[in-house]
């Protein structure tokens, strides 16, 4: 759980960035149409009471007419001149296209997206504020914000890009009489891309899904368990789940959600129990988990979740897009802001439903079960994360064959609840669940009135069941060792992904893991000439070969023009004018160049990992007795 210090800074900072996205486009250009009216007005003003002044065919009456006339209409308000007797001065002036017809359409359009932008914070403050208030509110209140978030922000987009293109024509041109044919395309792309990039993400459907590993348990290979599910569910005044899924995951839920088990579509009512943790809970104490899941199924929680569920992915996909498209990043932070104010009001009302449940538990079982259950299940966890933290920190490749994280975990737990380490983890625990912040334990035991000494937690975790329900399951023993393996295949695949990141290499064991995954990869220039990337650097086959080590290699640029294309690389060593920078000529790459742009940055990437990795280690050599 992030300390509260941080969560604060966290949203102040993208406050503040939702203001600059928001106001800093059209202030700016609101600044600029106001400066160049008025300054327009004042010259021409000035210059034409100097030429009526020197005018000596107009009497000093018609004079003074004139001038009265031009100081009650300025430039800048001819295209709002609508009377009949200003239909020339509007025509001569406004017309369509013309300088003060843009200047005033941009400053109009300024002021109403500064306008938009107030009345978007304001909504989100609002609708945010609005889903602190209860369940039904916060759903409706999200289902509006949503619509009018993403709709809105897209026309923010819209209007903001078309005021960027507009700035990068009239900024150089009226101060500098002059424009910049490359400054207005790059803006014009910049624009385009992300107004496209907002109207397609807006429109396209998002992927959403609830995949959950573990594999469904028929009744008839667990009859007495379902027949205990149900008859706590019948007390909890609920109907019983549809169907109970298996795993290893180390967490209990329930969810009404459409979800995805092993390629099988699930509807309806589902409970997810973990194997490992029945094993170490006894029957008493996985009836008070179990009682208090399905207190989430009689209170509504899963029902509320399953309908706001996907709509919450689905803004947060939306969300996290529209920062990659560019200049629609100006939406990115207002979207972000509404979110977080929501999530602050999701993880209060978490927490008020994790309490009434574990009340709803202790009152249909006992109140010593439900804290025993807790204490169990956040050391189990608690101490597996260990486990598998370390087996990950190794720098050694792991064997292909099974890992046996289970058994590590099952004879380490024992004298790791009996260690000091384990009193201090636990005194801030709290028990992992896929879909809800749960309280710290602290605050649970309190919650139901139960209250157990941090002496006293070794003796609980290390207090082997009497009878487990995991015993009354046929296919627990086969579906464990199934998903154990698939779990462990990806382990030690990822973990070689990692060595090969970590690893310099320094070894010929270690060079063929690098090579694995980071192959050298050539690329075909013109005249037979080529350039090769490697985990040691980039090697050109011109000059008789020439080798940059990515040690060498403090920035990396990609420019290409009419003589050619290159790569920038600069130094870390000084040059004449700075830091010294070389090229490597890349004639001839063609359609390669998106790969190769692409595999050198992710082969230097590796490079730098590898030595902050070995940097890190060093420091810790230094600083350990």
């Amino acid at each position: 759980m992030a300390p509260a210090r941080t969560i604060h800074a966290d949203l102040f900072r993208v406050f503040l960035l939702t203001l600059v996205s928001l106001f800093a486009i059209p202030a700016a250009t609101l600044v600029f149409t106001e400066y160049a009216l008025r300054s327009d007005d004042a010259e021409f003003l000035q210059s034409i009471e100097q030429r009526i002044a020197s005018d000596t065919r107009l009497s000093a009456g018609d004079k003074a007419e004139a001038t009265t006339f031009y100081r009650s209409h300025p430039l800048s308000k001819a295209c709002t001149a609508t009377a009949p007797e200003d239909k020339q001065f509007h025509d001569k002036v406004c017309s369509p296209y013309s300088m003060h017809w843009q200047f005033h359409w941009a400053d109009r359009a300024a002021i109403w997206t500064l306008v938009l932008g107030a009345a978007l914070l304001a909504a989100a403050l609002v609708l945010g504020a609005l889903a602190f208030v209860n369940r039904g509110l916060r759903y409706a209140s999200f289902v509006a914000g949503w619509r009018l978030m993403t709709v809105s922000s897209a026309v923010e987009v819209v209007l903001q890009s078309a005021m960027l293109v507009w700035l990068s024509f009239w900024l150089t041109a009226y101060f500098w009489q002059s424009y910049y044919v490359k400054l207005i395309l790059i803006a014009g792309a910049l624009a385009a891309m992300a107004v496209f990039y907002a109207i397609y993400t807006l429109f396209k459907k998002l992927p959403f899904g609830n995949a959950i590993e573990g594999e469904l348990i028929a009744e008839a290979d667990a009859p007495r368990l379902w027949d205990r599910i149900r008859q706590l569910a019948a007390r909890v005044k609920t109907a019983p789940p549809d169907q109970i899924v298996a795993g290893i995951d180390t967490n209990f839920f329930v969810t009404e959600a459409p979800c995805q088990v092993g390629g099988h579509a699930l509807n309806g009512r589902t409970l997810f129990v973990s194997i490992p943790l029945l094993r170490v809970l006894d029957q008493s104490e996985a009836d008070a988990v179990l009682a208090h899941e399905l207190a989430h199924l009689g209170g509504g929680d899963t029902r509320s979740s399953a309908a706001l569920g996907p709509k919450l992915l689905q803004f947060d996909q939306y969300t996290w897009k529209m920062r990659d498209g560019g200049l629609s990043i100006v939406a990115h932070y207002l979207l972000r802001l509404y979110r977080m104010i929501f999530a602050f009001a999701l993880a209060r009302d978490s927490r008020e439903r994790e309490y009434k449940a574990d009340r709803v538990a202790a009152s249909l079982t006992a109140p010593g079960a439900i804290v025993q259950s807790l204490i169990k299940i956040s050391a189990y966890a608690s101490y597996r994360n260990d486990v598998e933290r370390k087996l990950f920190a190794q720098n050694r490749q792991h064997d292909d064959g099974a890992l046996g994280i289970a058994g590590f975990v099952a004879a380490g737990l024992p004298p790791y609840a009996n260690s000091d380490a384990f009193v201090e983890t636990m005194k801030t625990a709290d028990v992992p669940h896929p879909y809800d912040s749960h309280p710290p334990l602290v605050e649970r035991m309190r919650n139901v009135g139960h209250h157990v000494s941090e002496g006293a937690y070794g003796s609980i975790v290390s207090a082997a069941p009497e009878a487990s329900w995991a015993d009354d399951i046929e296919t627990a023993t086969a579906i464990e060792q199934r998903l154990w393996s698939d779990y462990e295949q990806r382990f030690v695949q990822n973990h070689e992904l990692s060595l090969a990141y970590r690893y310099e290499p320094a070894t010929d064991e270690e060079r063929v893991v690098v090579l694995r995954h980071f192959p050298p990869v050539a690329f075909a220039l013109k005249n037979g000439e080529q350039v090769e990337v490697s985990y040691s650097g980039m090697r050109q086959s011109v000059n008789g070969g020439s080798t940059t080590s990515w040690d060498e290699v403090k920035d990396l640029a990609y420019q290409g023009n009419a003589f050619g294309d290159f790569l920038v690389v600069t130094h870390h060593d000084k040059g004449m004018l700075g830091a010294r920078t070389s090229k490597i000529k890349l004639a001839g790459i063609g359609k390669q160049k998106e790969n190769f742009k692409a595999a050198a940055g992710r082969y230097w990437q590796r490079h730098q990992i590898m030595r902050a990795q070995q940097q890190q280690q060093q420091e810790r050599q230094a600083s350990s007795p």
